[in-house]
């Protein structure tokens, strides 16, 4: 059979390191967050939303912030180059990585997350190939689980 197989990791108190300021990297941190994940945001600009979900570094990203101390890397730059060695970095060191921008230089795919009465739900569409027939499925399993 082909296809993802999907796998829930604890991450309360587990260190993650997204790199990013704008909009991605919010929604990532927002749905990190939940989940109890101590984040480290790296970029030169950071959107103020961010700022109390993380520990915020305003400087441009460095190969080298990427250690093996981290749980889970996310690039989530609006810089190719930057999410590109993010990603070289991260599966160097065999870090579970997800590079927004090209899903193939990725080792995991950031799901849909839906919460709900008891339930956590990852979705994602079959090989990351239609986002937005993600978000549908996923707004209908919210509405189902949040009645």
């Amino acid at each position: 059979m082909d296809g993802f197989f999907p796998v829930f990791i604890p991450l309360k108190g587990q260190p993650v390191l997204l790199i990013g300021g704008g909009k991605v990297a919010l929604r990532r941190a927002q749905t990190l967050a939940r989940f109890g994940a101590e984040l480290t945001v790296v970029a030169p600009e950071i959107l103020p939303a961010l700022t109390p979900l993380a520990r915020c570094i305003r400087r441009p990203f460095r190969p080298e912030d990427v250690r093996e101390r981290y749980r889970l890397v996310i690039a989530a730059s609006s810089d190719r180059a930057v999410n590109r060695t993010a990603g070289e970095r991260a599966r160097a060191l065999g870090i579970p990585v997800s590079v927004a921008d090209v899903k193939e230089e990725s080792t995991f795919f950031f799901p849909a997350v839906i919460k709900g009465g008891g339930v956590v739900a990852g979705l994602i569409s079959e090989g990351g190939q239609d986002h937005r027939l993600a978000v549908r499925r996923a707004a209908e399993i919210r509405e189902m689980l949040c009645k």
